[in-house]
């Protein structure tokens, strides 16, 4: 039996893999969390053999003990997965979009100590791409030095409202519901 911890931001998400893997005969989900701050505790106590986990719940401090992760992640923030990787750890990267059968499959594997890889998560992370365009670049820098939309839109010789739309557009394109969100999201993708 494959013990399994589940570490995956919204409860439909977790509950629905969690639904899926207890369908399965060789595997069972030892605990599901929602925080990235009971991470570390949880693998502690729980032992589990494979952890998935969703990259925006990993901490700068990782994840405790050696078992397996098999982390989720946005495309848009593929970036980011250096942290994950700690010299005697395994771990698996696949999108956050993939189907739950690609999911089982890789708890399989990496309890197996296989390899579990997507490879357009790769490439988006190796990609220094932005989809913004220069002038959402500029407008998303100036937003991230502090500067409120009529300073932005005062400097740039805009309109408040067409920053607002750009703003608009940043966060869409980031994936961000927020501002402060978009700008994170920017910097960790390498985009300003």
């Amino acid at each position: 039996m494959i013990r399994t911890l589940l570490a995956l931001d919204g409860a439909l998400v977790r509950g629905a893999l969690s639904l899926v893997l207890a369908a399965e005969a060789d595997i069972s989900v030892v605990a599901e969390l929602d925080r990235g701050d009971d991470l570390p505790p949880a693998v502690r106590t729980q032992r589990p053999d494979v952890a998935v986990v969703d990259l925006d719940l990993i901490g700068e401090a990782g994840v405790a003990g050696r078992c397996p992760l098999l982390v989720l992640a946005d495309r848009r923030r593929a970036r980011s997965l250096h942290r994950v990787f700690v010299p005697g750890r395994t771990v698996g990267i696949l999108g956050s979009d993939v189907s739950p059968h690609r999911v089982v499959d890789g708890i399989r594997r990496l309890a197996r100590s296989e390899s579990v890889v997507d490879a357009d998560l790769v490439m988006a992370a190796l990609s220094r791409d932005s989809p913004l365009t220069s002038r959402e670049t500029e407008i998303l820098d100036l937003t991230a030095a502090g500067a409120p939309v009529v300073e932005v839109a005062r400097t740039l010789g805009l309109a408040p409202g067409t920053v607002r739309n750009h703003l608009g557009r940043i966060a869409r394109k980031a994936g961000a519901r927020t501002r402060v969100e978009a700008v994170r999201v920017a910097r960790e993708a390498g985009w300003i």
